[in-house]
């Protein structure tokens, strides 16, 4: 087949046939640096996957004969739009750790927390509403927030979270503009990209802001039982049970390939939620419900919680001495729990164009206008450090440096010339 037929092939028969929001599809930057990533010789800070290794498979074995015997029959059929009652009722105790208080009718099983991000945004995203979001925010919902053609506003954050005073003042423009805010989206606790955490002293402001300014508050927890050294604030939802949703999910937290979230929210909410779960899905897997189910009956989950914080912590501690060794002058967030460091390169020097140097020196990571819905960012980068060993992380992180010193030593060559 020549270069002229297999455009032909490629070619959409079906183009006048799409709804406009169709036009909205990207492929986001992290899926397009998978294939890259998956070469072995290529050590991989880009993608934010748990190191699942850390869970023993024996404890996975044991659990699916434990399911299996006891509710296999269920596992395999239909089952109810809103979720198991059983496991609705266990993450009654699990949100309880972070001084949450709910009824499991108010919980919602969704496909992972992705899922339930998605069926909120349908419900409540018309063509031209404002989503109010940390800068930088979670590629994941920016993506969804520009297929429901939303316009995401973003509002100054630092170390410790999206700052009062800057919300306000996004708030004020908005309205001075004649848009609608829809809702405030909050990754509160080691944050998607930036690691950062909402400051206990920052939490009651922010919801103050949003009561006054009547503001629907979705707060999106994947990674808060994750910390290093102390438990998170309380969250946001254990403070307003109106004025917030709740999203978690055990993709962190245990593995992702359940592919199973939840969502906390208000009657009202709750029943339309319910209502867009079945029409999309009819319902959420019982097979992956039910194992996670028996694991919370069976297992010491806590215990195995506890492990990944020491995994994790391990690789924290490996990236950020290694950026002190091989980049010392560059500003890094310091985590305290998650996945992320977010790393501000010098003046100048653009990741999303350096990342392809990058990857012929053998490492990748996240540029960071990934995480800006205005294409801002283009001096920011993130690493992740959950996946690779504290060895590699080393190599991966040298590399790096490598990379960005040979691109500083050219800007201050073409300066020097322009001078």
């Amino acid at each position: 087949m020549n270069d002229s037929e297999q455009q032909g092939n490629n070619l959409d028969h079906w183009l006048d046939a799409y709804a406009d929001r169709a036009q909205t599809l990207a492929v986001s930057e992290v899926r397009a640096l998978f294939s890259v990533v998956s070469r072995p010789e290529v050590v991989s800070l880009a993608g934010g996957m748990p190191f699942v290794s850390a869970l023993p498979q024996e404890l996975l074995q044991q659990t699916y004969e434990g399911m299996m015997s006891k509710r296999g029959a269920l596992a395999m059929q239909y089952g109810s739009g809103q979720g198991d009652p059983v496991l609705r009722d266990q993450i009654r105790d699990l949100m309880a750790l972070e001084g949450i208080t709910s009824s499991i009718e108010d919980i919602v099983i969704t496909t992972g927390s992705q899922h339930g991000l998605d069926l909120l945004s349908g419900l409540f995203l018309d063509l031209g509403d404002v989503v109010l979001a940390e800068g930088p925010s979670y590629v994941g919902a920016l993506g969804i927030f520009n297929h429901y053609e939303a316009h995401v506003e973003h509002v100054y954050t630092d170390d410790a979270g999206i700052s009062p005073e800057a919300l306000s003042e996004a708030i004020d423009r908005m309205k001075a503009q004649g848009r609608k805010i829809k809702f405030l989206y909050l990754v509160t606790n080691f944050a998607n990209p930036s690691g950062v955490t909402l400051s206990a002293e920052r939490r009651p402001q922010i919801l103050e802001i949003c009561r006054r300014e009547h503001i629907l508050v979705l707060e999106d927890n994947p990674y808060g039982l994750l910390y290093f050294d102390k438990p998170v604030p309380d969250a946001l939802r254990s403070m307003d049970e109106e004025g917030v949703i709740y999203l978690g999910s055990f993709s962190k937290i245990l593995v992702p390939g359940f592919r199973v979230g939840y969502v906390l929210a208000p009657p009202a909410i709750r029943d339309k939620l319910v209502l867009a779960n079945e029409s999309a899905i009819l319902c959420p897997t019982s097979f992956g419900q039910m194992m996670i189910s028996e694991y919370l009956s069976t297992a010491d989950w806590q215990g195995q919680i506890d492990t990944f914080r020491g995994v994790y912590r391990e690789r924290r501690d490996a990236a950020l001495s290694a950026m002190q060794e091989y980049l010392p002058k560059l500003e890094t967030t310091r985590p305290d729990g998650g996945f992320y460091l977010w790393v501000t390169l010098p003046e100048g020097i653009d990741s999303k164009a350096m990342l392809p140097l990058a990857v012929k020196e053998l490492v990748a990571y996240t540029p960071g206008t990934a995480f800006y819905g205005d294409g801002t960012g283009q001096n920011k980068l993130r690493i992740c450090y959950s996946y690779p060993t504290p060895e590699n992380i080393n190599v991966g992180i040298k590399r790096l440096a490598n990379v960005i010193n040979l691109q500083t030593e050219l800007l201050e060559t073409f300066s020097k010339k322009g001078s």
